[in-house]
């Protein structure tokens, strides 16, 4: 990557912007100028991006002219006001809000899964939930070789999916728990320290949550599957940051652990850390600040009489690769 390119950071100040400008550092981005945007309250905040440090300016619709690309982290409705004045100003814009995420008109992209679909943007790529981003890594490469027919999947989200807000919330709430005081849920439904809870966003006609169905129609997008059979329940656990999943997976060809295995440790964004007699296997702690999805606990499903199903568990950084790290990876296909 030679052509350096303007970069807005929509966001900035948020957990995910934060690590937006990590990463694109981390990754040695080709950035010309960086733009740093937030709401009024943050204007002249200063964040450090290559020993230099950089003012927060107020999003507006005037805030893009001459950037390449805009990297949005600030919501759907801040996404659903601004993004088209981005657009009109010549940048393309890569959102990380769900409000792009199912348009026919806007591609969905994991770059280890779908690199191709983001060349056909209209000027908006949208990035997935992170929960399906996590998935969607370590079950693809599987998909390729033996053709997935149903994936069943329950989740274990860490506070960091409700943000810097979220995360902030659980420290408090554990020391004010250890320190016998009374604890009140504010960014959550219910006190997440010492709990978890089957509710991430709202409840749907379906009894399903809004980000249980979004894991499964992403997932059929990201990967052109629109008739795999996915069900998933989400739940929220107290736990920092990084989000697990626990996957049941049906195929329509016969496959083995070791043959997963094989296919994983070959297969990118994945490391496959499954090795029982020395205790290994995926952990948020280990998962948190890497930009790869840990894969383990790698089993044929004792349910089934044929050997078409696996389990399997994994772990990925929900800031990172679900949504910060992945929304760069999108950017890098738009300069190469």
């Amino acid at each position: 990557m030679s052509n350096k390119k303007n970069i807005a950071i929509a966001g900035a100040t948020g957990a995910v912007g934060a690590d937006m400008i990590k990463t694109l550092e981390n990754r040695n981005f080709p950035v010309g100028e960086l733009r740093l945007l937030a709401s009024a309250r943050s204007i002249g905040k200063e964040l450090e991006f290559r020993g230099e440090k950089i003012k927060v300016q107020e999003l507006t619709h005037d805030s893009f002219e001459g950037i390449d690309i805009a990297l949005f982290s600030a919501g759907a409705e801040r996404s659903k006001e601004f993004a088209q004045s981005a657009i009109d100003a010549g940048a393309v814009v890569v959102d990380n809000s769900s409000a792009f995420r199912m348009d026919e008109n806007v591609p969905l992209v994991v770059p280890e899964v779908n690199p191709e679909d983001a060349l056909k943007h209209n000027g908006i790529i949208a990035n997935p939930n992170c929960s399906t981003i996590i998935m969607v890594v370590a079950v693809y490469p599987l998909h390729k070789a033996k053709r997935l027919k149903r994936l069943v999947a329950s989740t274990y989200q860490a506070a960091s999916g409700a943000g810097a807000a979220g995360m902030q919330e659980l420290e408090d709430q554990t020391r004010d728990v250890l320190d016998g005081k009374n604890v009140v849920a504010e960014k959550f439904v219910y006190p997440i320290a010492f709990n978890l809870f089957p509710h991430i966003d709202v409840f749907l006609d379906n009894g399903y949550t809004k980000e249980e169905m979004k894991m499964t129609f992403e997932s059929r997008k990201i990967m052109h599957c629109p008739d795999l059979n996915v069900s998933c329940t989400c739940v929220r656990v107290p736990v920092p940051r990084a989000h697990s999943e626990a996957l049941n997976m049906e195929f329509e060809e016969e496959v083995t652990p070791e043959e997963v295995r094989d296919i994983l440790k070959k297969s990118p964004g994945v490391i496959v850390k499954d090795n029982l007699a020395k205790n290994e296997y995926p952990m948020p702690k280990d998962a948190s600040g890497i930009d790869e999805v840990l894969v383990g606990r790698v089993r044929q499903d004792c349910s089934r009489s044929d050997n078409r199903g696996i389990e399997m568990f994994i772990s990925g950084d929900q800031i990172l690769k679900g949504a910060a790290l992945n929304a760069v990876q999108i950017a890098e296909l738009l300069v190469d």
